[in-house]
């Protein structure tokens, strides 16, 4: 295919053709790649228990970072889910494969209701953030596409550590930022005292049970951005919670505290009354009995085999 050309021709072509892969490789050592952010309404499933049950048709599957197998981020991503690696970032947890790299200063009370939880010292951020950070190179490694950084309001916790609203800013914005460095997508868990101020650094949050605590209503500030809110209730009634969660915008589960295997239970939209519905047809009988001049209406009950 090359007789036509010139010896000198071909070099140029192996010239031309080298500088384009050198170029290429180039370009992929330095490509970034766009964070994973969530508009309001994206489906998800929250399991941090047992073995991941991953036939549920969501887009995103929120999992324990360090309990997660390779093979089931895998699956995930085969069948085209978004995996979202959570860990601990405010507490310590006596098992954890890395917990001997945390320094008896930065432990302080145990976590009421938690065994082997104690709260972290966020004001020690050189401590910190390098053992964060290297939990997320790990959700990198095994290929999430973001992270939950959880219990990030110990401020408003019994702590043992005099912390403060400013102390946990600077700590939750390192979090986010350590996060981007990485483009892992990161979502604020919880904290929802300080929505207001974080909401900008962060692509997504994930809240438990505001309804119940009666102060969802500043979560709308990440609806607002066009982001996701994620989030679920651990009791209550559904008919009063659900129809306020779709009304706000947001992606809310019903799950048991332990956050094992069940379906995810998500609040959805009232479907609207159909052609057949039975008040409808109540409707036009009485407008078609009343011989209404003004107004003729035919109306044929779907079949079986009339589309929906």
């Amino acid at each position: 295919m090359c007789d036509g050309l010139s010896r000198e021709s071909m070099v140029r072509v192996e010239t031309a053709l080298a500088g384009c892969i050198a170029v290429g490789s180039l370009l992929t050592a330095g490509a970034t790649y766009a964070l994973w952010q969530p508009a309001p309404g994206t489906t998800w499933q929250w399991q941090l228990q047992d073995a991941v049950n991953t036939s549920y048709d969501v887009e995103m599957y929120d999992v324990d970072l360090f309990d997660v197998p390779q093979a089931t981020i895998d699956q995930l991503h085969a069948d085209g889910r978004v995996v979202i690696c959570h860990f601990e970032a405010g507490t310590w947890e006596d098992w954890r494969s890395d917990s001997a790299a945390f320094p008896a200063v930065v432990l302080g009370s145990n976590v009421d209701g938690w065994s082997g939880h104690r709260w972290l010292d966020v004001r020690e951020l050189a401590t910190l953030v390098p053992l964060m950070g290297a939990r997320m190179d790990l959700a990198v490694s095994k290929g999430c596409e973001g992270v939950a950084p959880a219990s990030v309001d110990g401020y408003v916790q019994n702590t043992g550590f005099p912390l403060t609203s400013s102390h946990q800013l600077a700590y939750n914005s390192a979090l986010a930022s350590e996060a981007h460095a990485r483009s892992l997508s990161v979502g604020l868990v919880n904290d929802i005292e300080q929505v207001a101020t974080l909401q900008p650094e962060f692509d997504w949050a994930l809240n438990e049970a505001c309804f119940q605590a009666g102060d969802c209503s500043s979560l709308t500030a990440f609806v607002t951005a066009g982001k996701a809110v994620f989030g679920v209730e651990y009791s209550g009634d559904r008919a009063v919670y659900c129809p306020q969660a779709v009304a706000l915008g947001f992606s809310w589960l019903t799950k048991s505290l332990n956050l094992g295997d069940e379906p995810p239970n998500a609040c959805v939209a009232a479907p609207a009354p159909g052609l057949d519905s039975p008040g409808l047809i109540a409707v036009v009988l009485l407008l078609l009995a009343t011989g209404s001049g003004w107004l003729s209406i035919r109306y044929r009950p779907r079949s079986a085999s009339a589309p929906g």
